[in-house]
This record gives C-alpha cells, structure tokens and sequence, in this order.
C-alpha cells in the first residue's frame, strides 16, 4: 500500500497535514500529530501495515500492541477517504 498521489502530505510545526488535491473525491483536510507524520512518512514508498508498525516501534515508546491499534485506526481512516492504494 502507499499514500494516493491525489494526497499531499506536508509536516509544519511537529504536525502533519494531509491535504488532497484537485483529483481527489475528498475535500477537506487531516491534520495529525507525529505518529500520522511518521505514518505518512512511511506510505511515502510501498509498504505493509506490519512493516509501519516495526518502523513505529523502533521509533517511539508504547507497547507494540498499542502501536499496532493506533497504525490500524490511522490506515483504516486514510483508507476511507481514498487517500492510500493498495
């Protein structure tokens, strides 16, 4: 999976925003904290749930289950407003 090029993620202050182009079927924007930044971050270039997490946790603290949770709600989000391909 990877981030849809119709988004356009851009970190400013410690904060993400993911921010949709014209293409895109969604018209708003995200605004996120670190964790989505790295998230993002990672989607940047094809990937795997599983391979975020490990890239997560070798990152921040937090039990990898915790991790794992706050990967699946972030990527189950993006997933609703078209903004990953798989």
């Amino acid at each position: 999976m990877k981030l849809n090029d119709n988004f356009i993620r851009h970190d400013v202050d410690g904060q993400t925003l993911i921010v949709p182009t014209g293409s895109a079927d969604f018209h708003g924007l995200i605004q996120g904290n670190k964790t989505l930044s790295a998230i993002t971050e990672c989607l940047t270039q094809d990937t795997t749930e599983d391979k975020i997490v490990d890239a997560l946790c070798s990152r921040f603290d937090g039990s990898r289950e915790d991790i794992k949770a706050d990967v699946h709600e972030a990527i189950k989000k993006l997933k609703a407003i078209g903004a990953i391909d798989e």
